[in-house]
């Protein structure tokens, strides 16, 4: 019994030796072929990278008149707008140091204006200015710049930060090129866009009125007569000017006021409501070259 025990135990262990091996040797083959199997899908990855690599070095960039002459194209022939952008800005990626990528830059402001993408313009048009101050375009970069801001001049009861924008861009067209083509129509903007300014100043200051808030109300209408007393809210400014002193019982610069609108505006319907209020107080119509009102106007050579 012992003996049949013993061979049987020795079996037994060789059996499971004999295992132990061939599971081995199949997790081996099972590892191989995993790593195999990997291999084989990550070489179509691995080659298709490197391919693609070689193309990209490889292509070559379009012309630069070939891309500029492009955008001319959707520029004039389909008025896709912002296609014609893109293809000018092309031209700036692809050749950034030509004289077709300055041109580009230009072409790139103005479609992107006949757009109405007016923020694209203006870096745009920006960019061309600081680049190439001293180009012949400059003049007309500036004034693109100006009109994109001039184009979002909002209603006069919202905030006027486009407004001032558009004003200092069209001053500079003004003050830099004087005798440009773009100066002439940059002064007739000038004059809308300030009178918008002076319109916002005149709504504030008569809601002041209003709630008899004269101080609040004097400020604004001072803006008026002293930063846009060109504009056609002058007079009405003076007016309201001449109504504020008269409530405040500050006579002499209601009378100023008033004396001031009659001298520069006899015809004014505004200039005969002021003159029935201070008439109303019993007093006249009279400057006093010491007001503050006086002095604004002959700064300006009024008055």
């Amino acid at each position: 019994m012992r003996g049949r025990s013993g061979s049987r135990a020795v079996e037994t262990v060789q059996h499971a030796m004999r295992l132990r091996s061939m599971t081995s040797a199949r997790l081996g083959w099972f590892a191989l072929a995993r790593l195999l199997a990997l291999a084989l899908c990550l070489a179509p990855v691995a080659g298709c990278s490197i391919f693609d690599n070689a193309d990209s070095v490889n292509i070559p960039d379009d012309p630069a008149d070939k891309l500029y002459n492009e955008g001319l194209f959707l520029l004039n022939n389909k008025k896709d707008y912002k296609a014609a952008a893109k293809r000018f800005e092309e031209v700036d990626r692809q050749h950034p140091y030509s004289e077709w990528a300055r041109k580009a830059l230009l072409m790139s402001a103005y479609a992107y204006y006949e757009a109405k993408e007016y923020d694209d313009a203006i870096n745009a048009a920006k960019r061309y200015v600081t680049l190439h101050p001293a180009s012949a375009d400059a003049p007309y970069a500036q004034y693109i710049m100006g009109s994109a801001y001039f184009d979002q001049i909002p209603d006069v009861t919202r905030d006027q930060a486009r407004t001032e924008k558009a004003v200092a861009a069209l001053e500079e067209i003004v003050r830099k090129y004087p005798n440009t083509e773009y100066a002439i129509s940059a002064r007739r903007k000038l004059d809308i866009a300030r009178d918008q300014l002076a319109g916002k100043e005149m709504t504030i200051g008569r809601y002041y009125l209003d709630k008899r808030n004269y101080t609040g109300a004097i400020n604004r209408f001072k803006i008026v007569v002293t930063q846009y007393q060109t504009t056609r809210h002058v007079e009405e400014a003076l007016m309201r000017l001449a109504e504020c002193y008269m409530a405040l019982g500050i006579v002499h610069e209601a009378q100023t006021a008033a004396a001031v609108l009659g001298h520069n505006f006899p015809d004014s319907p505004w200039y005969k409501d002021a003159y029935r209020l201070v008439k109303s107080g019993g007093a006249e119509p009279r400057e006093s070259t010491d007001s503050w009102i006086s002095r604004a106007f002959k700064k300006v050579g009024l008055g």
